[in-house]
């Protein structure tokens, strides 16, 4: 079981390995990497406790419901693995997300928002996410183009708020 939950994680965590086919951009000094499979990873200026804390805080502010988070370093320990500061939060807006669902019932498998805060070999502390528009291709939505476009704007803004 315990090898089982490596390989499950090092395959969820190995695109974030491929920097061959990204776009980067930066922004006031904040790097944030969009990948060919859909991945984007935004750099924290902060450390993983604090990013955690804050990336919650600015969910709340906006008003959108968080569903729960998942200490996945800690479900690690629990299975006898070592993994680097891991932790999965889970929020959306049903109003928003449901959307997607009416127009492709299979892509409730991506809402709601998921949004990994995760901390690399060297200590650099990240959020990761799935790109909206990705998501939008990947379900072949195509009816809900302004829905997309406020996702991917709510998704920024929450995670500017570990932007410096």
């Amino acid at each position: 079981m315990t090898s089982r939950f490596a390989i499950l994680l090092a395959a969820a965590l190995a695109p974030l390995a491929v920097v061959s086919s990204s776009v980067q951009t930066r922004a006031g000094g904040a790097e944030r990497q969009a990948f060919e499979n859909g991945i984007v990873t935004v750099r924290s200026a902060y450390p993983f406790a604090a990013t955690v804390d804050r990336l919650k805080g600015d969910v709340a502010s906006k008003g959108i419901t968080f569903f729960f988070a998942v200490e996945q370093s800690n479900l690690a320990a629990s299975a006898g693995l070592s993994l680097r500061p891991s932790t999965l939060l889970v929020f959306g807006n049903p109003a928003l997300g449901s959307q997607f669902m009416t127009s492709n019932p299979v892509a409730g498998i991506d809402w709601p928002v998921r949004l990994l805060v995760m901390e690399d070999e060297q200590g650099g502390v990240w959020a990761v996410y799935n790109d909206f528009h990705y998501i939008a291709r990947r379900h072949g939505i195509t009816d809900r183009d302004a829905a997309f476009e406020k996702a991917s704007d709510v998704i920024g803004s929450v995670t500017s708020a570990v932007i410096k």
